[in-house]
Protein backbone atom coordinates (compact mmCIF):
# COMPACT_ATOMS: atom_id res chain seq x y z
CA UNK A 1 0.00 0.00 0.00
CA UNK A 2 2.93 2.09 1.29
CA UNK A 3 4.77 1.32 -2.34
CA UNK A 4 1.69 2.43 -4.48
CA UNK A 5 1.27 5.75 -2.61
CA UNK A 6 5.21 6.16 -3.56
CA UNK A 7 4.67 5.17 -7.21
CA UNK A 8 1.64 7.27 -7.21
CA UNK A 9 3.42 10.42 -5.66
CA UNK A 10 6.07 9.63 -8.47
CA UNK A 11 3.80 9.74 -11.14
CA UNK A 12 1.54 13.14 -10.40
CA UNK A 13 4.98 14.79 -9.74
CA UNK A 14 6.53 13.84 -12.80
CA UNK A 15 3.26 14.76 -14.91
CA UNK A 16 3.66 18.10 -13.48
CA UNK A 17 7.13 18.90 -14.48
CA UNK A 18 5.98 17.95 -17.56
CA UNK A 19 3.24 20.11 -17.59
CA UNK A 20 5.30 23.34 -16.48
CA UNK A 21 7.92 22.29 -19.10
CA UNK A 22 5.25 22.17 -21.75
CA UNK A 23 3.67 25.30 -20.80
CA UNK A 24 7.12 27.28 -21.07
CA UNK A 25 8.25 25.58 -24.23
CA UNK A 26 4.75 27.10 -25.81
CA UNK A 27 4.72 30.26 -23.49
CA UNK A 28 8.23 31.87 -24.18
CA UNK A 29 8.73 32.34 -27.90
CA UNK A 30 4.95 34.08 -27.62
CA UNK A 31 6.34 36.11 -24.65
CA UNK A 32 9.27 37.19 -27.01
CA UNK A 33 7.75 37.55 -29.43
CA UNK A 34 5.41 40.26 -28.02
CA UNK A 35 8.55 41.80 -26.30
CA UNK A 36 10.14 42.41 -29.45
CA UNK A 37 7.00 43.84 -30.86
CA UNK A 38 6.87 46.19 -28.25
CA UNK A 39 10.81 47.03 -28.21
CA UNK A 40 10.24 47.77 -32.29
CA UNK A 41 7.38 49.80 -31.48
CA UNK A 42 9.33 52.06 -29.27
CA UNK A 43 12.13 52.27 -31.69
CA UNK A 44 9.62 53.08 -34.27
CA UNK A 45 8.28 55.80 -32.65
CA UNK A 46 11.55 57.33 -31.39
CA UNK A 47 12.06 57.42 -34.92
CA UNK A 48 9.58 59.56 -35.41
CA UNK A 49 10.48 61.86 -32.56
CA UNK A 50 7.58 60.93 -30.21
CA UNK A 51 9.25 60.46 -26.98
CA UNK A 52 6.04 60.66 -25.20
CA UNK A 53 4.77 56.74 -27.04
CA UNK A 54 8.07 55.44 -26.62
CA UNK A 55 8.63 56.39 -22.92
CA UNK A 56 5.39 54.59 -22.45
CA UNK A 57 6.21 51.51 -24.40
CA UNK A 58 9.63 51.00 -22.96
CA UNK A 59 8.33 51.51 -18.92
CA UNK A 60 6.04 49.14 -20.26
CA UNK A 61 8.60 46.40 -21.29
CA UNK A 62 10.52 46.53 -18.76
CA UNK A 63 8.13 45.75 -15.80
CA UNK A 64 7.06 42.78 -18.15
CA UNK A 65 10.69 41.91 -18.51
CA UNK A 66 13.29 42.93 -16.34
CA UNK A 67 15.90 41.44 -18.49
CA UNK A 68 15.64 43.72 -21.54
CA UNK A 69 18.92 45.39 -21.07
CA UNK A 70 18.40 47.47 -24.24
CA UNK A 71 14.91 48.56 -23.11
CA UNK A 72 16.12 49.82 -19.92
CA UNK A 73 19.15 51.74 -21.87
CA UNK A 74 17.30 53.52 -24.50
CA UNK A 75 14.19 54.55 -21.85
CA UNK A 76 17.06 56.04 -19.66
CA UNK A 77 18.50 58.03 -23.07
CA UNK A 78 15.21 59.44 -23.33
CA UNK A 79 14.45 60.31 -19.84
CA UNK A 80 17.91 62.33 -19.94
CA UNK A 81 16.62 65.72 -20.75
CA UNK A 82 14.02 65.93 -18.47
CA UNK A 83 15.00 63.59 -15.14
CA UNK A 84 18.28 63.29 -15.64
CA UNK A 85 19.05 61.84 -12.44
CA UNK A 86 16.48 58.96 -13.02
CA UNK A 87 18.61 58.45 -15.93
CA UNK A 88 21.66 58.19 -14.43
CA UNK A 89 19.63 55.43 -11.71
CA UNK A 90 18.41 53.51 -14.59
CA UNK A 91 21.80 53.71 -16.14
CA UNK A 92 23.67 52.33 -13.07
CA UNK A 93 21.38 49.47 -12.71
CA UNK A 94 22.45 48.07 -15.31
CA UNK A 95 26.15 47.81 -14.70
CA UNK A 96 26.30 45.28 -12.20
CA UNK A 97 24.13 43.10 -14.54
CA UNK A 98 25.55 39.86 -15.68
CA UNK A 99 27.04 38.57 -18.57
CA UNK A 100 26.44 41.48 -20.76
CA UNK A 101 28.83 42.02 -24.27
CA UNK A 102 31.32 44.18 -24.54
CA UNK A 103 28.98 46.48 -26.94
CA UNK A 104 26.55 46.48 -24.26
CA UNK A 105 28.95 47.37 -22.48
CA UNK A 106 30.30 50.50 -23.80
CA UNK A 107 26.80 51.97 -24.21
CA UNK A 108 26.14 51.30 -20.47
CA UNK A 109 29.40 53.85 -19.81
CA UNK A 110 28.55 55.99 -23.02
CA UNK A 111 25.36 57.04 -21.41
CA UNK A 112 26.43 57.88 -17.93
CA UNK A 113 28.54 59.89 -19.30
CA UNK A 114 26.10 61.81 -21.11
CA UNK A 115 23.93 61.51 -17.74
CA UNK A 116 26.22 63.39 -15.67
CA UNK A 117 27.48 65.99 -18.06
CA UNK A 118 23.81 66.43 -18.61
CA UNK A 119 23.86 67.78 -14.94
CA UNK A 120 27.18 69.07 -15.18
CA UNK A 121 29.14 66.64 -13.05
CA UNK A 122 32.20 66.82 -15.24
CA UNK A 123 34.52 64.61 -13.56
CA UNK A 124 31.98 61.97 -12.94
CA UNK A 125 31.15 62.51 -16.65
CA UNK A 126 35.21 62.07 -17.40
CA UNK A 127 35.34 58.71 -15.31
CA UNK A 128 32.47 56.75 -17.00
CA UNK A 129 33.81 57.35 -20.49
CA UNK A 130 37.24 56.51 -19.20
CA UNK A 131 35.50 53.00 -18.38
CA UNK A 132 35.22 52.60 -22.15
CA UNK A 133 38.88 52.43 -22.86
CA UNK A 134 39.25 49.15 -20.17
CA UNK A 135 36.97 47.48 -22.92
CA UNK A 136 38.36 49.51 -26.26
CA UNK A 137 41.49 51.33 -25.65
CA UNK A 138 40.76 53.20 -29.40
CA UNK A 139 37.36 53.63 -28.89
CA UNK A 140 36.47 56.83 -30.98
CA UNK A 141 33.68 58.04 -29.31
CA UNK A 142 35.11 57.90 -25.53
CA UNK A 143 38.43 60.19 -27.42
CA UNK A 144 36.15 62.22 -29.18
CA UNK A 145 34.06 63.08 -26.29
CA UNK A 146 36.75 63.13 -23.81
CA UNK A 147 38.59 65.63 -26.19
CA UNK A 148 35.31 67.89 -26.14
CA UNK A 149 35.19 67.68 -22.27
CA UNK A 150 38.50 69.08 -21.68
CA UNK A 151 37.96 71.61 -24.20
CA UNK A 152 35.00 72.76 -22.77
CA UNK A 153 36.44 72.46 -18.80
CA UNK A 154 39.68 74.06 -20.31
CA UNK A 155 42.26 71.25 -19.36
CA UNK A 156 44.66 71.95 -22.24
CA UNK A 157 46.84 68.83 -20.98
CA UNK A 158 44.38 66.50 -20.96
CA UNK A 159 42.73 67.90 -24.24
CA UNK A 160 46.77 67.54 -26.00
CA UNK A 161 46.34 63.62 -24.61
CA UNK A 162 43.44 62.79 -26.13
CA UNK A 163 44.14 64.78 -29.37
CA UNK A 164 47.23 62.97 -30.12
CA UNK A 165 45.18 59.34 -29.84
CA UNK A 166 42.69 60.53 -31.91
CA UNK A 167 45.32 60.96 -34.74
CA UNK A 168 46.26 57.44 -34.08
CA UNK A 169 42.80 56.02 -34.29
CA UNK A 170 42.49 55.47 -38.33
CA UNK A 171 38.57 55.60 -38.36
CA UNK A 172 39.20 58.95 -37.03
CA UNK A 173 38.79 61.50 -40.23
CA UNK A 174 38.69 64.74 -38.46
CA UNK A 175 41.54 67.61 -37.99
CA UNK A 176 43.26 68.15 -35.08
CA UNK A 177 45.02 71.28 -34.11
CA UNK A 178 47.41 70.36 -31.58
CA UNK A 179 49.53 73.73 -31.55
CA UNK A 180 46.09 75.01 -30.60
CA UNK A 181 46.46 73.68 -26.95
CA UNK A 182 49.87 74.52 -26.83
CA UNK A 183 48.54 78.26 -27.11
CA UNK A 184 46.04 77.82 -24.82
CA UNK A 185 48.26 76.93 -21.93
CA UNK A 186 50.13 80.40 -23.66
CA UNK A 187 47.07 82.05 -22.93
CA UNK A 188 46.57 80.57 -19.22
CA UNK A 189 50.34 81.91 -18.37
CA UNK A 190 49.39 85.40 -19.90
CA UNK A 191 46.69 85.62 -17.52
CA UNK A 192 49.04 85.39 -14.91
CA UNK A 193 51.25 87.69 -16.14
CA UNK A 194 53.67 85.54 -17.20
CA UNK A 195 54.62 86.87 -20.16
CA UNK A 196 57.90 84.80 -20.71
CA UNK A 197 56.36 81.41 -20.16
CA UNK A 198 53.52 82.74 -22.06
CA UNK A 199 55.79 83.99 -24.81
CA UNK A 200 57.86 80.67 -25.07
CA UNK A 201 54.59 78.54 -25.63
CA UNK A 202 53.53 80.74 -28.35
CA UNK A 203 56.81 80.35 -29.98
CA UNK A 204 56.34 76.70 -29.58
CA UNK A 205 52.83 76.68 -31.58
CA UNK A 206 54.45 78.49 -34.28
CA UNK A 207 57.12 76.22 -34.72
CA UNK A 208 54.15 73.38 -34.54
CA UNK A 209 52.18 74.79 -37.09
CA UNK A 210 53.85 78.12 -38.99
CA UNK A 211 50.47 78.68 -40.43
CA UNK A 212 48.50 79.47 -36.91
CA UNK A 213 47.54 82.85 -36.81
CA UNK A 214 46.66 83.32 -33.53
CA UNK A 215 50.16 82.99 -31.80
CA UNK A 216 51.02 85.98 -33.70
CA UNK A 217 48.68 87.80 -32.39
CA UNK A 218 49.68 87.36 -28.51
CA UNK A 219 53.37 87.80 -29.41
CA UNK A 220 52.26 91.25 -30.42
CA UNK A 221 50.33 92.08 -27.22
CA UNK A 222 53.36 90.51 -25.45
CA UNK A 223 56.04 92.86 -27.47
CA UNK A 224 53.33 95.62 -27.28
CA UNK A 225 53.23 95.88 -23.63
CA UNK A 226 57.25 96.02 -23.59
CA UNK A 227 56.20 98.89 -25.83
CA UNK A 228 58.61 97.49 -28.71
CA UNK A 229 55.81 98.65 -30.73
CA UNK A 230 57.70 98.00 -34.26
CA UNK A 231 57.61 94.29 -33.79
CA UNK A 232 54.33 94.37 -32.18
CA UNK A 233 52.91 95.46 -35.50
CA UNK A 234 55.14 92.86 -37.50
CA UNK A 235 53.59 90.19 -35.81
CA UNK A 236 50.24 91.89 -36.17
CA UNK A 237 50.80 92.25 -39.61
CA UNK A 238 51.78 88.50 -39.92
CA UNK A 239 48.58 87.33 -38.19
CA UNK A 240 46.43 89.72 -40.69
CA UNK A 241 48.21 87.67 -43.06
CA UNK A 242 47.54 84.34 -42.18
CA UNK A 243 43.89 85.22 -41.08
CA UNK A 244 42.30 87.90 -42.51
CA UNK A 245 38.79 87.28 -41.68
CA UNK A 246 39.96 88.41 -38.45
CA UNK A 247 42.13 90.80 -39.36
CA UNK A 248 39.57 93.26 -37.13
CA UNK A 249 41.32 92.42 -34.15
CA UNK A 250 44.20 94.12 -34.20
CA UNK A 251 42.63 96.85 -36.01
CA UNK A 252 42.56 99.31 -32.68
CA UNK A 253 46.19 98.00 -31.54
CA UNK A 254 47.70 99.13 -34.98
CA UNK A 255 46.28 102.04 -34.95
CA UNK A 256 47.37 102.94 -31.67
CA UNK A 257 51.26 102.13 -32.36
CA UNK A 258 50.89 103.68 -35.15
CA UNK A 259 50.24 106.86 -33.44
CA UNK A 260 52.51 105.96 -30.42
CA UNK A 261 55.25 105.77 -32.86
CA UNK A 262 54.51 109.39 -34.40
CA UNK A 263 53.56 107.61 -37.91
CA UNK A 264 50.02 108.77 -38.11
CA UNK A 265 49.93 109.09 -41.75
CA UNK A 266 50.58 105.54 -42.24
CA UNK A 267 47.22 104.70 -40.77
CA UNK A 268 45.53 105.60 -43.94
CA UNK A 269 48.01 103.29 -46.11
CA UNK A 270 47.28 100.31 -43.71
CA UNK A 271 43.94 100.35 -43.96
CA UNK A 272 44.36 100.75 -48.32
CA UNK A 273 46.44 97.94 -48.23
CA UNK A 274 44.11 96.06 -46.29
CA UNK A 275 40.92 96.65 -48.62
CA UNK A 276 43.47 96.25 -51.33
CA UNK A 277 44.11 92.58 -50.15
CA UNK A 278 40.11 92.02 -49.47
CA UNK A 279 38.04 94.94 -50.76
CA UNK A 280 35.19 93.36 -48.85
CA UNK A 281 36.56 94.01 -45.39
CA UNK A 282 33.43 96.07 -43.87
CA UNK A 283 35.95 97.14 -40.52
CA UNK A 284 38.77 98.22 -42.98
CA UNK A 285 35.93 100.22 -44.97
CA UNK A 286 34.37 102.22 -41.47
CA UNK A 287 38.16 103.16 -40.88
CA UNK A 288 39.61 104.54 -43.21
CA UNK A 289 36.35 106.30 -43.70
CA UNK A 290 37.03 107.81 -40.40
CA UNK A 291 40.42 108.72 -41.04
CA UNK A 292 39.60 110.44 -44.30
CA UNK A 293 36.77 112.21 -42.39
CA UNK A 294 39.45 113.47 -40.12
CA UNK A 295 41.48 114.65 -42.56
CA UNK A 296 38.80 116.95 -44.17
CA UNK A 297 37.92 114.52 -47.36
CA UNK A 298 34.73 114.18 -46.85
CA UNK A 299 33.56 113.26 -50.18
CA UNK A 300 36.06 110.60 -50.40
CA UNK A 301 34.81 109.20 -47.27
CA UNK A 302 31.53 108.97 -48.63
CA UNK A 303 32.24 107.43 -51.83
CA UNK A 304 34.59 104.45 -50.39
CA UNK A 305 31.07 104.04 -47.79
CA UNK A 306 28.99 104.13 -51.07
CA UNK A 307 31.17 101.26 -52.16
CA UNK A 308 29.91 99.47 -49.41
CA UNK A 309 26.24 99.50 -49.71
CA UNK A 310 24.45 96.90 -51.18
CA UNK A 311 20.95 97.39 -52.51
CA UNK A 312 20.05 94.00 -51.76
CA UNK A 313 21.23 93.78 -48.46
CA UNK A 314 22.41 96.99 -47.35
CA UNK A 315 24.53 96.90 -43.82
CA UNK A 316 23.01 99.21 -41.04
CA UNK A 317 26.32 100.08 -39.65
CA UNK A 318 27.63 101.36 -43.26
CA UNK A 319 23.80 103.26 -43.76
CA UNK A 320 24.85 104.61 -40.18
CA UNK A 321 28.64 105.77 -41.17
CA UNK A 322 27.12 107.47 -44.14
CA UNK A 323 24.51 109.53 -41.97
CA UNK A 324 27.31 110.93 -39.68
CA UNK A 325 29.49 111.84 -42.74
CA UNK A 326 26.38 113.81 -44.58
CA UNK A 327 25.64 115.91 -40.82
CA UNK A 328 27.41 118.59 -42.25
CA UNK A 329 26.18 119.18 -45.78
CA UNK A 330 22.97 117.72 -46.18
CA UNK A 331 19.89 119.28 -45.31
CA UNK A 332 17.26 118.19 -42.37
CA UNK A 333 14.28 117.05 -44.77
CA UNK A 334 17.34 115.13 -46.70
CA UNK A 335 18.49 112.90 -43.60
CA UNK A 336 15.47 112.90 -42.17
CA UNK A 337 14.76 110.60 -45.74
CA UNK A 338 17.70 108.32 -45.17
CA UNK A 339 16.97 108.00 -41.25
CA UNK A 340 13.64 106.35 -42.75
CA UNK A 341 15.70 104.08 -44.89
CA UNK A 342 17.58 102.80 -42.33
CA UNK A 343 14.40 102.37 -40.17
CA UNK A 344 13.31 100.37 -43.19
CA UNK A 345 16.34 98.44 -43.53
CA UNK A 346 16.13 97.85 -39.20
CA UNK A 347 12.42 96.69 -39.75
CA UNK A 348 13.39 94.37 -42.63
CA UNK A 349 15.81 92.63 -40.46
CA UNK A 350 13.37 91.93 -37.77
CA UNK A 351 10.97 90.71 -39.59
Amino acid sequence: MILDSFYIFILIAVTFIITILTYYQFRKPSYKKRTDTIYMEALNAMLLSDKRKAVNLLSTLVKNDSDHVSAYLQLGNLLRDEDADRAIKIHQMLTVRQKLDKETKIEIFKSLALDYKKINDMQKSKIEAEKIFEIDKTNLWANEFLLSLAEETEDWDYAEKKAKNLKKIKSFEGEVNLSNYTLQKGVRYLEKNEASEAEKLFRKAIDESPEFAMPYKYLGDIKSANRDLVKAIEYWEKFMELSSSESHLVFDSIETALFDLGRYSEVEKFYRKVLENNSKDLNAGLRLANVLNEKGENKAAIDLIDSFILEENPSVLVMLMKLKLSLSFKTPAELGHFIDEILQVIKSSNE
